[in-house]
């Protein structure tokens, strides 16, 4: 019998943490193809490729991957809290980057060619509320899809096939996308395994409310105006 110990990961991700993870998400536990998915996602975090994985996901799923990034976010921040800011950077750098090559591909497409896409994937529906909203409050807009579960994605395709300007677009993304990523290392960092519970239940919840004070702050301030 070998005496040597047991192989830990770089990252200090356990077993527990990445079935913690993928439970608590309902898509990988009702479909075996996406549990797959979610499994062979965060298996990435017992690697020392952790954050070449963390910024490949957060890039591609600002543009196609249905996995969220904050399901490898919250998993690496958990194995090591220490590192929770500089996985919560590399998050953000790539998922903006990854807005930003989704504009240039809508854009590209154009909006006949994204409504057919988005039909066949069943997002139609998101994208019409992404075109209304970009039409009344484009710079708005994109914060919602940056801070809260709106998809992101659905937006920076949009605002690339209605040609909304691409600066307002990266500066909105700039502003708010670091908001949510760096407020879920935070928690974590700062509260440890208890943070994740809030994080699951109520954290959207929060950045949703957190937006429609934003959104209601603005359009006060319009009507005080006029």
């Amino acid at each position: 019998m070998s005496d040597k110990p047991p192989s830990r990961s770089p990252t200090g991700v356990t077993d527990e943490i990445i079935e913690s993870e993928i439970q608590v998400h309902w898509t990988a536990r009702a479909m075996r193809p996406v549990r797959r998915l979610y499994e062979w996602v965060l298996g990435w975090a017992e690697t020392k490729y952790a954050g070449v994985a963390l910024g490949a996901l957060a890039f591609s799923e600002a543009i196609f991957f249905p996995v969220p990034a904050d399901v490898l976010l919250i998993a690496l921040c958990l194995g090591r809290p220490k590192r929770s800011f500089r996985w919560a950077a590399i998050c953000t750098f790539a998922s903006i980057l990854g807005g930003m090559a989704a504009w240039l591909l809508g854009a590209y497409v154009g909006e006949p060619a994204l409504r057919c896409a988005m039909q066949w994937i069943g997002y139609e529906a998101k994208m019409d509320l992404a075109l209304a909203k970009f039409s009344e409050h484009g710079f708005l807009a994109v914060a919602v899809s940056a801070l809260t579960p709106v998809p992101y994605m659905v937006f920076s395709w949009v605002a690339g096939a209605s040609r909304f300007p691409l600066w307002q677009f990266a500066l909105s993304s700039i502003i708010f996308r670091p908001m949510r990523f760096f407020a879920v290392a935070g928690l974590v960092y700062a509260f440890g395994p208890r943070a994740k519970h809030f994080i699951d239940k109520y954290f959207n919840l929060v950045t949703v409310a957190f937006m429609v004070l934003v959104i209601g702050v603005v359009v006060l301030v319009k009507l005080l105006r006029h």
